[in-house]
Formats: C-alpha cells, sequence, structure tokens
C-alpha cells in the first residue's frame, strides 16, 4: 500500500513536470531521529480516498514505553464510560490535528537534526516567478490539497493566536492577485472542513455521549460526500478541463452548508455541549438559515440524527419506565437517594415530586410534552415498583427513533401516557382498593362511625387522663383493639390497620410546627401558639394507619398527619360534649327536688348553653365541613383520569377541611379552645359541687320505691330539708361564685368570638352557619 501510494505521488509529478517547468527537487532524506514522511493519495477517479500514511513511527526513547505497550495503555475518561485507547488522543495523525502537531514537533526538534521540510515534498521556488497560466494550474494543484486540510506547495496553514480550534490557510504573497482573490474565497470552505474533521474525531469519544456520537457520525456521512465532490474535482482537474472559476462554481454549493454546520460546531465545542444542548443548537441554527431552504433541509436532517440515540432514551422511560442513560444526557433526573418507603414516615417526603425531575436542559421540541413524558415514565415504574410486570404495547408506527415535522412523535407520548395512566389507575382503585381504605379512614378519624370511639372513650378514661409521659401506649392499643372488635367496626376489614399513638404537645402546638400549611396568624397577638400549662392525654390522643406502597403515594404521611389534625380537634370536641353531658345528669338528678331560684337553676342554663355550643360546633365541623367536601372529593375521585388527579383532590379535600374546621385559623381556633377549657373546667367543678353539697339518691334506688308508699314520704320530707339547708348555708356562697365566674368568663369568650365569626364569614363564606349558631347562644344567654 506505501510502495502504490509512493508511486502514485511520484507518477502525478512527472506528469507536472511535462505540463510546467519545475526545478528539479532535492532528494528527500530521512533522518536519523526516526521523523517519518506525510504521503497524500488524495483521491483516485471518483472514489473518496484520503490516505496518510506514516513511514515511520518515531523511534521509542530509552525507558519510555515500545510502540506495542503504548498502544495497548488505556485511561478510563469518566467512572460509567468504556475505556478509550491511548493513542486515539495521543497520535497527531489520528485526530485531525496532524498539521499543527508536525509544525510544533518541528520546531521543538530542531536541535536535533529535522525540520519541517521533511514533512513537505521538497522545497519550491515562489510561485511569482511563473506565467499567470502556470500559477493557476498549481493553485488548482494546492487547493485540492487544502479541501481535504493538506498543505500545498504554495499553500500553508497556520494556527489562529488565541484559538486552538481554528486554523487558517495563506497563499504565496508573490501570487497573482487575482488568483489570490479567488483563493481566499475558497479557503474558509478548507478551514470548515478541518474543524468538523476535527469536531467528528474529538466528538466520538466515549466520554461525549450518544448525541455527540450521533451527530459526528452523521457529519461524518457529510464529510464522505465533500470528499466525493474533491474527487470529482480533482478528475476533471487530470482531464483538464477545470479552470480556477469552475473550482469556485463547483465549490460554491457546499460553502452554505459547511459554514452553518462550522458555526454549530464552534459553539458547542467552545461550551462543550452534550445531549439536548447539541439539539437545541441544531434546531436554532436551522431555525436562523430559513431563508436557505438547502441549507436549512440539511440542518434538520443532522438534528433528525443526532436526536435518534436520543429519541431511542425516550423510547424506553415512556414504554418501559427504565432510564437507559449512561452519559446523563436524558432531560430527566433520578435521585436513588430517595425511597417509596420515605412517604409513610417522614412529613416533608418529596419522594413523588423529586424521585424524577426534570432538569433544566429539556429538548425544544419536547419542552411542550415534559411533563406527560415525566408523568407516564413514573407511572411505569410504579407498576413496576409493584412486581407488576406491565409495558406500553409497541408497534411499528409507535417507534419514537424518528423526529419528524408532522409531530408523530408526540402523539405516541401521548398515546403511551393514556395507557400508563390508565393501568395505575386501574391497578390502584381494584387491586389496593383505594376508595376501601380512605371510606376506613372516614371511619376512624373524621368519626363517621364513631360508636367504636364512645366504647373506647369509656374504657380507657383512666389512661387518657395521665400526662403524656405517664401514658401506656400499649395499653392503649389493646383497649382500641378491644372497642374496634366489640362493635360495629369488626366489620370493616381493614380495622386492623389502625393504631393509636400518644403526641408530645398540644394541637395549636402541633399545628405552628408545621410550615407548610397555610396559617393566617395573627399580628397583634403573638401567644397563640403557647404550650398549656398541663396537658393530658385526652388533648394528644391520636389515631394513626399502615399504608401500603403504591397507597402510600396518595395517603402519605403529610396526609395521615392532616387526618389526625382534624381527629384529635374532634376528639377533644368529642370529650368536651362528653363532660357537659355528665354535667347534665346531675342537673337532671336534682330537678326533683326544690332548686327553683337557687344557684343549681343559674347553673343549669350556663350547662344548657355550653351543651348548645359544643353541639353546634359539633354540628358544622361534622355536618357543614366533613361530609359535604367528602362527597365532592368522592364524586371527583370517581371520575380521575391518572393517579397525579386522585392525590391532588384528596390534598385538596384534606387542605379544605382542615381550613374550614378552623385549624388554619388561629385567633379563631385559640378562641375555641379558651371556651372548650371553661366548659370542661366548669363540669369538672360543678359535678363535684353538686355531688359534695346535695345528697342525690341512686335513680335505681328511687326507682325501687313503690309510688305513694311510706317509703317516698320519707325521702320526700328528707330532701327538702336538705335542699332548704343548702340554700340557706353559707356554703353555698362558694358554689354561687363558682358558677357565676364560670358564666362570665363563658359569655366574654363567646361574645368576643361573635364579631370575629361575623366579620371572617365575610371573607370565608362557610364560616356563616357557625357565626348564626354561636350569636344565637349569645342571644339566649
Amino acid at each position: 500500500m506505501i510502495d502504490g501510494s509512493v508511486r502514485k505521488i511520484r507518477n502525478r509529478r512527472e506528469k507536472l513536470k511535462q505540463m510546467i517547468p519545475i526545478p528539479q527537487e532535492e532528494p528527500e532524506t530521512e533522518e536519523a531521529g526516526g521523523t517519518g514522511v506525510l504521503l497524500v493519495g488524495r483521491f483516485s477517479r471518483s472514489v473518496p480516498v484520503v490516505v496518510v500514511v506514516v513511514l515511520d513511527i518515531f523511534m521509542a526513547k530509552k525507558g519510555s514505553l515500545t510502540p506495542k505497550l503504548a498502544n495497548r495503555a488505556v485511561y478510563m475518561e469518566t467512572a460509567s464510560c468504556p475505556v478509550t485507547p491511548r493513542w486515539n488522543m495521543e497520535r497527531p495523525f489520528l485526530t485531525g490535528r496532524f498539521h499543527q502537531e508536525a509544525k510544533a514537533t518541528s520546531q521543538q526538534a530542531g536541535s536535533k537534526g529535522f525540520s519541517m521540510d521533511t514533512f513537505i515534498l521538497g522545497t519550491e521556488k515562489p510561485i511569482g516567478c511563473y506565467p499567470a497560466s502556470v500559477q493557476e494550474l498549481l493553485l488548482i494543484d494546492d487547493l485540492l490539497s487544502a479541501l481535504v486540510g493538506i498543505e500545498g506547495r504554495y499553500t500553508s496553514i497556520k494556527r489562529v493566536r488565541g484559538r486552538d480550534d481554528r486554523v487558517s490557510f495563506l497563499v504565496d504573497a508573490s501570487m497573482d492577485l487575482a488568483l489570490q482573490e479567488l483563493a481566499k474565497r475558497i479557503f474558509p470552505l478548507c478551514e470548515n472542513f478541518l474543524l468538523i474533521n476535527q469536531f467528528v474525531e474529538s466528538r466520538s469519544q466515549f466520554k461525549n455521549g450518544l448525541v455527540n456520537h450521533a451527530f459526528a457520525a452523521a457529519l461524518r456521512a457529510l464529510l464522505l460526500d465533500y470528499q466525493a465532490m474533491v474527487a470529482q474535482l480533482e478528475h476533471q482537474f487530470r482531464l483538464g478541463r477545470l479552470s480556477i472559476q469552475g473550482f469556485w462554481f463547483f465549490c460554491q454549493p457546499m460553502m452554505g452548508s459547511m459554514q452553518a454546520l462550522s458555526t454549530v460546531i464552534q459553539k458547542a465545542s467552545a461550551n462543550n455541549f452534550m445531549g439536548s444542548t447539541v439539539l437545541n443548537l441544531l434546531q436554532n441554527q436551522a431555525k436562523a438559515m430559513a431563508g436557505d431552504h438547502a441549507v436549512r433541509s440539511l440542518l434538520e436532517k443532522m438534528t433528525q440524527c443526532a436526536s435518534s440515540a436520543y429519541l431511542g432514551i425516550l423510547e424506553r422511560w415512556v414504554y418501559e419506565g427504565v432510564i437507559d442513560d449512561p452519559y446523563g444526557e436524558f432531560f430527566i433526573a433520578e435521585n436513588k437517594s430517595l425511597q417509596k418507603e420515605s412517604l409513610t414516615q417522614d412529613y416533608d417526603a418529596k419522594y413523588w415530586q423529586q424521585r424524577y425531575s426534570l432538569k433544566d436542559d429539556i429538548p425544544s421540541f419536547l419542552s411542550n410534552a415534559a411533563g406527560t413524558i415525566l408523568t407516564t415514565g413514573k407511572y411505569l415504574n410504579v407498576m413496576r415498583e409493584c412486581g407488576h410486570s406491565v409495558q406500553v404495547p409497541v408497534s411499528e408506527n409507535s417507534k419514537l427513533m424518528i423526529f419528524d415535522s408532522n409531530h408523530h412523535y408526540l402523539e405516541c407520548i401521548k398515546s403511551a401516557y393514556n395507557f400508563s395512566s390508565g393501568e395505575l389507575l386501574n391497578l390502584i382503585k381494584e387491586k389496593y382498593d383505594l376508595m376501601g381504605k380512605l371510606r376506613s379512614i372516614k371511619h376512624y378519624f373524621l368519626l363517621d362511625q364513631g360508636d367504636f370511639l364512645v366504647h373506647f372513650m369509656d374504657i380507657a378514661r383512666d389512661e387518657l387522663v395521665k400526662r403524656p409521659d405517664d401514658i401506656s401506649v400499649e395499653k392503649l392499643q389493646s383497649l382500641l383493639d378491644l372497642a374496634l372488635r366489640t362493635t360495629a367496626a369488626a366489620a370493616d376489614p381493614c380495622h386492623e390497620d389502625l393504631t393509636c399513638c400518644v403526641e408530645r404537645s398540644s394541637l395549636l402546638k402541633r399545628l405552628g410546627t408545621l410550615k407548610d400549611l397555610e396559617i393566617s396568624r395573627p399580628v397583634s397577638d403573638s401567644n397563640d401558639l403557647e404550650e398549656p400549662v398541663s396537658i393530658t392525654g385526652l388533648e394528644t390522643f391520636s389515631l394513626s394507619y399502615k399504608v401500603q406502597w403504591p397507597l402510600s403515594l396518595v395517603i402519605s404521611r403529610k396526609a395521615l398527619t392532616k387526618y389526625q389534625l382534624i381527629f384529635r380537634f374532634l376528639f377533644h370536641c368529642k370529650h368536651v360534649d362528653r363532660q357537659l353531658c355528665g354535667a347534665w345528669q346531675v342537673h337532671q338528678g336534682v330537678r326533683a327536688l326544690a332548686t327553683r331560684g337557687t344557684v343549681i337553676t343559674r347553673s343549669s342554663v350556663l350547662c344548657r348553653s355550653m351543651l348548645k355550643f359544643i353541639n353546634s360546633l359539633l354540628h358544622y365541623l361534622t355536618f357543614e365541613v366533613l361530609e359535604p367536601n367528602w362527597h365532592m372529593m368522592n364524586d371527583r375521585l370517581q371520575t380521575a383520569k391518572s393517579i397525579d388527579e386522585v392525590i391532588q383532590y384528596h390534598d385538596f379535600f384534606l387542605d379544605k377541611c382542615l381550613k374550614e374546621c378552623l385549624l388554619l385559623l388561629p385567633e379563631l381556633l385559640k378562641k375555641v379552645e379558651r371556651l372548650k377549657s371553661i366548659c370542661l373546667q366548669y363540669a369538672a367543678a360543678i359535678q363535684w359541687l353538686i355531688s359534695s353539697s346535695i345528697y342525690i339518691p341512686n335513680p335505681e334506688e328511687q326507682s325501687n320505691i313503690p309510688k305513694g308508699s311510706e317509703k317516698q314520704k320519707k325521702w320526700r320530707s328528707k330532701s327538702k330539708p336538705q335542699v332548704l339547708k343548702l340554700a340557706a348555708s353559707d356554703a353555698t356562697t362558694a358554689v354561687t361564685d363558682s358558677v357565676l365566674k364560670f358564666a362570665r368568663e363563658f359569655n366574654f369568650e363567646l361574645q368576643s368570638l361573635g364579631p370575629i365569626l361575623s366579620n371572617s364569614s365575610q371573607a370565608e363564606p362557610y364560616l356563616t352557619h357557625l357565626a348564626q349558631w354561636i350569636l344565637g347562644v349569645g342571644n339566649d344567654q
């Protein structure tokens, strides 16, 4: 092969000697240092072939690696990239930079006995010594070499100062000015070829990513057509049919295309673009060349070729839910540190939002569908983690390997989204019974079926009155299980998932720790979230629920926390209601006694007002807030098209319930908590005062006395003096003062709550009914 190339160049020179008088060349010498001689066999006929042969390899210096061992040396570009041979980076004749490397080598090694003259085929006289017709032939011969990046006799390559990736071609200054002008017009094409060729070589390395690999392959195919054009020009030149004007004419069609590609390559190289940024750069350049149809078509074709590998990654994501992205080019990032178990453990878990997320660099042709693409793969990934093997049906028409202008790929993405969304929704609704779980949570947390709670509060009263640190959660759990098994809740197949827990802070304090809740804090009062002096299990008791994957996407730790806040508020209201009912029963026990006009009558009126208040509050919470919002959410979930809509509707339901249950209005909530505290203090005090001051017979004992008998007469005669004694005794002063004190405090807080509710109801219409009921209680007073 080497002998044939040498013979070809010698034959060509003999022909040139016959055409023009060329001075006799000095014989080529081979330096002792082993410097190679560059031989170029440019083209033969119309077959594009560029042969660069190194006749001699630099001799290995003492202590250095031999060429055989040097070729075997490899290195790792990155941890995930395959190995790349070192010689692919170090040997200049394989990287397209041999012009600069050869010059640098000759300058550095000039003292060792070899110079740049050994890299060119002899020395020539200035071209100005020849007639214009001969200059034209010599120039054409040099330009044919320059088109493939090789210096000629009268043309040279010079690196642009400050731009290592750019070179410029220079011509002998003694050349005819007209020929110089034509040569300078053609030189940009030669420079663009060198730039593109160098980009192809450098971007073919593993570390540059699949998009750059595909782009470089497309450029390599284009360079083959370019080299074919050069081969045809050389053929015409050999036949004596090519003038310098014809040379310029035939080169013009490639000028625009090569210049446009050169612009793209310069930007990509300067910024080290990879992946979607390369695709966006190609698309933007194509739009900028809207006036040149041929160049625009070429750039669009390049975009299609470069995006083929990218669309392969996209196809696996939207059809299988797998990110096959070895070089990190895809616009979807996976955070493997986020695990699905965090959904049931961490209130601020970001698994669904951040396990897979969008990067900043999104291909412009996919920007409008980026959210759909992200969601489609997330749905498929959820099903795969559930052990439910599913894959989007793929046909020949649904392949994403082609990027075209008719946006067929967008239709494929939409169909894949519809399939994955429907499959995941059916899986969660049918196999994992999402609606059944939500109904079960409603029964327990929203007190939809509260018979188990009444039984539980009866049997767990002694434990719940303790301080939170003294409560045995295990004992409470066993009592809760007993209450569930002995009431209607036993029919619920999910009742075993219910557990209990005891918080360490009050409801107001807990609300203050949840920073993501949109709590409207009053400006004037900064003590809204103060911890009560003493709290018991009645204020801190709460329920919990065991939720498995993938239902934890909907019923996450955050959602359960919101359910718990609502439950704690309802549970404490129920406790206040039970205590007031107990006080009312005490009053009813003394109705048969002559209590008219005594403090017992005033206390009975106050107890009735308090019961009306707490019953109005419970009625508002259950029938005005929870039930309507639940039915609205249930209807929306029936028509939901995706799991994201399910999550959205469920979160909206919880946020709306929190707000309408006054939990996000600290000013109102503090007033309500103050009123409930007064009610509890009153109920405890009045029961003790009446029970300790008046003899109240056992209702069973009273019922066993026959009417009209002597026993009944004795009982009446005995109880009447006691009541009269109470009315006349000094001990009634303390009872009267206590009742009046509770009445003043309750009426004051109730009257201060009325205007706040009236004003808030103008901005929040859902408070209108509650304001009417509260004001009604105040009017009764």
